[in-house]
């Protein structure tokens, strides 16, 4: 079992938070355990609650009347999710999925709203990561508008390395999050055949190597000119 304390403590999102509001949040933060491919939460919902990930990997996603996936992130150990409603108080926007069994810290809106009373000054600590989503929903806005595919494909490498990018020595650098082409192609909102053309090419020109779900980048220097 993960250890909440350890999640909170190490989350970049409560990061300098004084002990007298970590306290309070570890006495309300609930443990949820989830199966592989069971909703944490549907687009359209209310948003009672805000989750971190302590263990596996949560897909969100959007799907059209057709049946079409985008698939917007996926989240890892450490990522918060749910925090937009929770905030503005409209309905959820994506459907999250467990990848996989999963475990989640749950903070139910009741109980941080209460926190957030008594302490008013806790609100400066979901400023930051509220405002790196709206950055992160306006860069695809920009990306799918302005860019084309290798481009697109580029820079949505560029931002996998920093978020889950591992020094493999000789090897590059190991993007670790299993990532099958399926699912890189529903972040571009793509076919998969238009993506893995794309990747055997980077592969050809020595900037990546594929492996079965996985992905190293050999040249970060070569991907950010493609990326402009």
């Amino acid at each position: 079992m993960s250890n909440k304390r350890d999640i909170l403590l190490g989350s970049p999102l409560l990061a300098g938070l004084p002990e007298t509001a970590i306290e309070p949040l570890l006495e309300v933060a609930k443990l949820k355990k989830l199966v592989d491919g069971q909703l944490l939460y549907s687009q359209g919902e209310a948003g009672e609650a805000m989750y971190g990930v302590l263990s596996g990997s949560i897909r969100l996603y959007n799907r059209s009347e057709q049946g079409r996936e985008l698939l917007v992130m996926q989240v890892e150990r450490g990522d918060w999710i749910g925090e937009v409603s929770l905030f503005d108080g409209l309905p959820r926007s994506h459907d999250a999925c467990a990848q996989g069994p999963c475990e989640v810290l749950v903070l139910a809106k009741a109980d941080l709203d209460a926190l957030l009373e008594k302490e008013p000054a806790m609100y400066r600590h979901f400023i930051p990561m509220l405002c790196r989503k709206l950055r992160m929903a306006l860069s695809y806005v920009e990306n799918v508008a302005l860019y084309s595919l290798p481009e697109r494909l580029a820079r949505r490498l560029l931002e996998l390395t920093e978020f889950y990018g591992e020094d493999d020595g000789e090897q590059g650098l190991r993007i670790t999050l299993h990532l099958p082409q399926e699912d890189l192609a529903k972040m571009l909102a793509v076919t998969r055949q238009a993506v893995s053309r794309e990747l055997k090419r980077l592969e050809s020109e020595g900037l990546i190597r594929l492996a079965y779900g996985k992905l190293w980048v050999l040249d970060q220097a070569g991907l950010q000119k493609l990326a402009k």
